[in-house]
């Protein structure tokens, strides 16, 4: 058996890997990281986040590579603000889903030009605005704002049993056509088809001449199993579900727990 080729890239997840619901990297974390780019190795941050809500934190641990955010659906460079990629929900498919979840009666949030629009503010955009740090845009009508306009992402908003079962709705209803994934319990996440945190990577790597081996990605939810399976050595929290979980190919504490300085610590710069 061939040893693993000595890391070049470490691939992180934001919330939940990174940061808990405090919103704050752990003093043990920020010291592996920063053991990390010692040793030469370069890092992305890969989150379903908007840029905005993700660049104070990858400037924090000093990362260079591009933000992957949106799940894959932008790729910015944060020293330029370039988007180097943009791949968005068609704005006939946006007004498809978007009449459908409302007359569901479930909370909408439509996203664009790096800001989130809702028609009313309520716990579930409250929810959003407290973790991202961003402040929606109210508008009256989402299918009138976005009627000859394509959205980043669609996301919606429920408790978590009842979003997961609503996120099986919509599979079954627009799974063949858009990509339908959960990062939250509470949060479900629709974009484009062909748009996945893997896929993201990839770019990524490509662009800075890494080879799939040399890269360590760590995840912990199902929007990061793509993620997990593009990297050559996929690292799951203990906290993740277990379709996360089957696909990793080694698990660290939780967040609280300092997880993504151990697997810094064992796997990374080892």
């Amino acid at each position: 058996m061939n040893p693993r080729p000595k890391p070049k890239l470490l691939a992180l997840d934001l919330d939940g890997t990174l940061i808990g619901r405090d919103l704050q990297i752990r003093p043990r974390v920020l010291q592996a990281v920063a053991a990390a780019r010692s040793a030469g190795i370069t890092g992305c941050i890969v989150t379903g986040r908007m840029f905005q809500a993700t660049l104070p934190f990858a400037r924090q641990i000093e990362f260079d590579q591009p933000i992957i955010c949106y799940q894959g659906a932008a790729i910015v460079d944060p020293s330029s603000d370039e988007v180097l990629q943009h791949v968005g929900v068609e704005s006939p498919l946006v007004l498809e889903i978007s009449k459908r979840v409302l007359e569901d009666g479930m909370h909408l949030q439509l996203y664009a030009n790096d800001q989130f629009y809702v028609e009313a503010e309520n716990e579930f955009s409250e929810l959003y605005a407290r973790l991202s740090g961003v402040r929606p845009v109210r508008v009256d009508s989402l299918l009138e704002e976005f009627r000859f306009r394509d959205a980043t992402k669609i996301v919606v908003i429920d408790r978590p049993e009842r979003a997961q079962a609503y996120a099986e709705t919509l599979r079954s209803l627009f799974g063949d056509r858009a990509y339908i994934t959960r990062s939250f319990p509470e949060f479900i996440e629709i974009l484009n088809q062909n748009v996945d945190k893997g896929q993201a990577l990839r770019f990524v790597a490509t662009r800075a001449g890494i080879d799939r081996e040399a890269v360590v990605a760590i995840g912990d939810s199902w929007n990061d199993v793509p993620l997990l399976r593009a990297a050559g050595f996929g690292i799951a929290m203990s906290s993740s579900p277990p379709e996360l979980l089957e696909v990793a190919d080694a698990i660290v504490p939780d967040v609280l727990h300092d997880g993504v300085a151990e697997a810094i610590d064992r796997f990374v710069i080892a």
